[in-house]
């Protein structure tokens, strides 16, 4: 019988329910959450929604809309530090980092981020005291494994959470060893970032990690790509948010809370473009009164009007086609026409006009209803 010794690197064999977990998945499901909106896709949503909320619930995260999927813990790590740490910041790790942590915090260094690794004694400890006496005015990050894959030694990880905390350092804690192994509760350690690998002691498949981040810490993108939303951006959505959380901490709310509202609007497209349209980001109505008025002139004639007098056309036989027609060209081309006057998303101009084209559409259908038998 063979025996398997290698579980710090990934654990096998792995528990039946998962094995059947992934074969349910990859046989009955399939499909990717987050892109389009058909039923496979709902049911893969679901089961990452629930996967976050068990993660945040293991770990005590403040929320599971905090929880972030990814290949592994490397790249959890290098997503925290790069999406964080900036030149002239200055980040404390110890001596006996994983090199997930060391190789990124030494390239970070290249690039103009001070770095700090505190040493840890000949056994592998690494004492509180030296971790905060190594703190300076720059010191935006406190970043440390829980645990070594080559000594064995687990650090103090929440004695140095209240330090960091005293000091309004951001923590980030690698617990690629010992999610689901060793307790994690983030609030009590005051961990901001979380960074763990899903094939280990939580016996997840292959090209399984993740990264659970706190409410109001925000990370700047290190790779951009498709999102599955948002489209129509050129930059990637968290850009989006970045640029309404600073525009509310500019008139009066402190950043935590800036960044909360601007998150919770992102989520949502109507809050969001009513949000950029109190705050003059997409609407020109103030900037470009003339351009405004047109638009809206243009939804009400086109996008209603219009379809109406062709609606009078509709007891003739082969006119409903047209009917459809006009309202189809009408909305696309009247669409692009108002969000490129008013420098807006073409979709907030569609619904604009769309509204007062649904409006035709019900009385053409009633128009239709009262004269259409009078026709032969």
């Amino acid at each position: 019988m063979d025996a398997y010794l290698d579980n710090a690197a990934t654990s096998w064999p792995k528990p039946e329910s998962v094995y059947r977990a992934v074969s349910r998945f990859m046989r009955l499901v399939g499909a990717t959450p987050g892109r389009s909106g058909h039923r496979r896709e709902e049911e893969a949503a679901r089961i990452c929604d629930s996967a976050r909320g068990s993660l945040a619930q293991l770990f005590n995260a403040p929320s599971p809309d905090g929880v972030i999927f990814t290949l592994n813990a490397t790249q959890a790590i290098n997503m925290a530090l790069k999406g964080i740490l900036k030149p002239g910041d200055h980040v404390i790790t110890s001596s006996i980092e994983h090199n997930a942590m060391w190789r990124p915090l030494k390239a970070l260094e290249r690039n103009g981020v001070a770095m700090t690794a505190v040493p840890c004694a000949a056994d592998g400890t690494l004492a509180p005291a030296d971790v905060e006496a190594a703190i300076r005015p720059a010191t935006r990050m406190i970043a440390l494994q829980h645990a070594s894959n080559v000594l064995g030694t687990i650090l103090p990880i929440a004695e140095i959470g209240r330090i960091a905390g005293a000091h309004d350092i951001l923590y980030l804690v690698d617990a690629a060893q010992t999610a689901g192994a060793y307790p994690i509760d983030m609030a009590a350690m005051r961990i901001d970032l979380l960074a763990f690998a899903g094939h280990k002691g939580l016996y997840g498949p292959h090209g399984t990690g993740g990264l659970v981040v706190r409410p109001g810490v925000v990370l700047e993108t290190w790779i951009e790509g498709g999102s599955g939303a948002k489209s129509e951006l050129e930059t990637m959505p968290e850009e989006e948010l970045l640029e309404l959380a600073q525009i509310y901490q500019e008139r009066g709310l402190d950043k935590e809370l800036s960044l909360e509202v601007a998150k919770q609007l992102t989520k949502h497209d109507a809050l969001l473009a009513h949000a950029r349209d109190e705050l003059g980001l997409n609407d020109f109505t103030q900037a470009r009164p003339l351009q405004a008025a047109l638009s809206s002139g243009a939804s009400f004639v086109f996008g209603g009007t219009l379809p109406m007098i062709v609606a009078y056309l509709g007891p003739i036989k082969g006119m409903e086609y047209v009917q459809y027609g006009f309202a189809v060209v009408f909305l696309m081309v009247l669409g692009a026409v108002a969000a490129r006057a008013g420098r807006s998303n073409m979709l907030i101009a569609v619904i604009r006009i769309s509204f007062w084209g649904i409006i035709a559409m019900v009385i053409t259908a009633l128009i239709g209803h009262l004269f259409g038998t009078q026709v032969d």
